[in-house]
C-alpha cells in the first residue's frame, strides 16, 4: 500500500490490487471505491445504496470505522 494518493488523479487512493480487492465496508460489507471529501482529501465511499458511507483516509491508510465514517 502506498502512503500517498495517485498523481494527477484526486481523491484517488492507491492500494495494492489485492488489499483493494478485500477492503469492505465494516458497516454494510459493500464494496469501497475512490471519492473525495468536501475538503478535497481521499476517501472511500460504500456502494451500499440503502446505507452510502465515506471512510476518510488519514496519511494515506483507509480509517474504516463505523465512528469515523460520514453519512452519503
Amino acid at each position: 500500500m502506498s502512503n500517498d494518493t495517485t498523481p494527477g488523479a484526486p481523491g484517488q487512493v492507491t492500494l495494492d490490487p489485492w488489499v483493494r480487492e478485500a477492503l469492505r465496508c465494516p458497516v454494510t460489507g459493500a464494496t469501497l471505491v475512490d471519492g473525495t471529501a468536501p475538503d478535497g482529501s481521499p476517501e472511500l465511499r460504500s456502494t451500499d445504496p440503502d446505507r452510502p458511507l465515506a471512510y476518510p483516509v488519514r496519511d494515506g491508510i483507509p480509517v474504516l470505522l463505523e465512528g469515523d465514517a460520514r453519512a452519503l
